[in-house]
């Protein structure tokens, strides 16, 4: 029987105002069981909600609520999940948790493998753990978007892949969700001479089956850490390795576009890097629905920045020329052409994006030629070198190589080094602690658009 305690309950809320109380116990909905936060938002959405809760005192209350459909009843519960989290089985060849240091905090190790934080959170689930009624339950709820890690069609393969005799049933599950219409996501992490090749056009031409309900599917190469001790050999991708794989990807993206309307397949920007070619026009990312895999991050930035500026010319213009009435978001932007003018700022980057620096400075000079600005790409020394996102960049590496550095005003640190709820870095060190290591001030870069260019320039409105 599942009982979830209430923390909290919402002052003036449906269920507030049917009695209630902070610490209850909440036993079932509409004569139901509620076994976690789907269970509960499905059967809250009625106009009609029974509620049953144990008190502290052991009775149990039952009330009726009447209310707006899909109006929130105000509970609020001590897990987000209203369960436990369901960890990962697998021994992946690849995975990067197994690569991490010893030393580290604890949520670091936590392999999960929940089909619900994949809906809630974006994460990748191998399906490995899930039974049938639990993907019958992602389609009776709707849940969607479902986002898999697949990496290979092949049964054996997954199965050596994963290290798990369940793994090879992958396209069972993704059959079924495509035909109850649930959108989906897929990801291969790509092991030289392992998933590559054949098998790589193997598991894009199984996957393209489902488009457009699967919506895209990325490409990323194996992150390969110096903690590999122990560990499945795997080597790192050449030069002409990436040729292959954004040869073989956009063929497919041209094959797919024609029958659907989309690309589907993406190639993550490394391969772009390593491969020593351009990254693609926006339009060939179909609005960017992997870009926390890596997929067109370089391009985000180009778009954004460019509109960025291209928008504080304009206001700059019409404000020294035609002397018109502005709002207050248009004196912002015109005052980005002369706020602290000769100011010296300074930015890290991971080595993989180093090559940017060009484009930003180029962008930068047609409306503040006069900004010293400087981008010091780090070295990973605690992951080692063949890591290169600035999103595994640790405050240990950024202090040291940036110690006697001249930083000017200003050190912008992006918001992808940081823990999503706190300003810590992956090694535990704090901002803070950065800033007084370095004798400089840092700035949270939440986004490469606007809000870049005014930290650059220094403009607080």
């Amino acid at each position: 029987m599942h009982e979830h305690r209430i923390v909290n309950v919402i002052q003036g809320s449906p269920a507030a105002e049917a009695g209630i109380r902070t610490g209850d116990l909440l036993i079932s909905l509409n004569g139901m069981p509620v076994e976690d936060v789907f269970d509960y938002h499905y059967l809250a959405e009625e106009i009609s909600v029974t509620i049953t809760v144990k008190r502290e005192d052991g009775s149990e209350k039952t009330v009726t609520i009447e209310k707006d459909e899909d109006a929130d009843l105000g509970l609020v519960f001590a897990e987000s999940l209203m369960d436990d989290y369901k960890s990962c089985y697998n021994k992946c060849i690849f995975c990067f948790i197994d690569q991490n240091p010893k030393g580290m905090r604890d949520t670091i190790y936590f392999k999960d493998d929940d089909s619900r934080l994949s809906f809630l959170q974006g994460n990748y689930i191998t399906m490995t753990n899930m039974k049938e009624s639990e993907i019958d339950r992602i389609i009776r709820y709707k849940l969607a978007p479902i986002n898999i890690s697949v990496h290979t069609t092949n049964p054996e393969l997954r199965v050596s892949m994963l290290h798990n005799r369940f793994a090879g049933n992958i396209l069972e599950h993704i059959r079924k969700l495509y035909e109850a219409e649930i959108p989906m996501n897929g990801q291969i992490v790509l092991c030289k001479d392992v998933n590559d090749g054949e098998e790589l056009y193997r598991t894009i031409r199984d996957l393209s089956e489902f488009a457009p309900v699967m919506e895209s599917l990325s490409v990323v190469p194996v992150g390969l850490t110096r903690y590999r001790d122990g560990l499945c050999q795997l080597n790192p991708f050449t030069k002409e390795d990436a040729e292959e794989v954004i040869d073989m990807i956009e063929g497919f993206q041209a094959e797919v576009m024609e029958r659907c309307d989309t690309h589907f397949v993406h190639a993550s920007d490394e391969w772009y890097i390593l491969a020593e070619r351009e990254v693609p026009a926006e339009e060939t990312y179909d609005g960017y629905p992997q870009i926390e895999n890596g997929v067109g991050m370089t391009r985000l930035l180009y778009e954004e920045f460019r509109n960025a500026v291209d928008e504080a010319c304009e206001a700059a213009n019409v404000h020294g020329i035609k002397k018109l009435k502005m709002s207050k978001e248009q004196r912002i932007l015109a005052s980005l052409s002369k706020k602290n003018p000769g100011r010296k700022v300074s930015t890290i980057t991971g080595e993989l994006a180093a090559g940017n620096t060009a484009f930003i400075r180029g962008q930068l000079a047609r409306i503040r030629p006069d900004i010293d600005f400087q981008v010091f790409p780090i070295r990973n020394d605690f992951f080692g070198p063949k890591i290169t996102v600035t999103g595994l960049l640790t405050g240990q590496d950024i202090a040291a190589q940036l110690k006697d550095k001249d930083l000017g005003d200003a050190l912008l640190i992006p918001q992808a080094c940081l823990k999503a709820d706190e300003d810590i870095f992956l090694d535990d060190m704090r901002l803070t602690d950065l800033e007084k290591a370095l004798q400089v001030k840092t700035v949270i870069v939440k986004s490469y658009g606007m809000d870049y260019l005014k930290d650059i320039i220094g403009v607080e409105e």
